[in-house]
């Protein structure tokens, strides 16, 4: 009985660690499943699965910055008004995006993630730093905040 006992006590957190393990994995691939869905939905001007990828809420927020400077959109209502009309005007593309991630952290129902993507398409090739906030909202992952950094003029 006290053998049982002493096992049970060391069993069992063992399994809570493995348990704990396997949800944290479950994340991080639900993470970048969301993130590969969000870039895919953009660059073939899919505004639809583009925007059910974020939360809409007043503290979502976009950032994109290149050799022009940095452009900043402030809370979803202003993402979805700004990025509406590129969804309206841009062709979609038929490039290949690869992503490089560099680090996947996910803390309960809130991640960080940060990785370089690599999105070719014909003639152009556009390297990217990115960082992205996500947030679990009824068991399923969604973007808050995108900053992207442009690499492609700095090599």
């Amino acid at each position: 009985m006290v053998l049982n006992l002493r096992l049970t006590h060391i069993l069992i957190p063992i399994l809570i660690v493995i348990s704990q393990t396997l949800v944290a994995q479950g994340d991080v691939e639900a993470i970048k499943r969301v993130i590969e869905q969000e870039s895919t939905a953009y660059f073939n001007v899919d505004y639809k699965a583009w925007s059910e990828t974020w939360v809409q809420a007043p503290h979502a927020y976009w950032s994109y910055t290149d050799v022009t400077g940095t452009r900043f959109l402030d809370g979803w209502n202003a993402i979805r008004t700004s990025l509406g009309s590129y969804f309206n005007t841009v062709q979609p593309s038929s490039g290949e995006i690869t992503n490089h991630w560099l680090e996947v952290r996910v803390y309960e129902n809130g991640a960080y993630v940060r990785f370089t993507q690599l999105a070719i398409d014909g003639a152009d090739r556009t390297e990217t730093a990115q960082i992205r906030v996500l947030e679990k909202q009824n068991g399923q992952w969604r973007v808050v905040c995108m900053q992207a950094t442009d690499r492609t003029s700095a090599r």
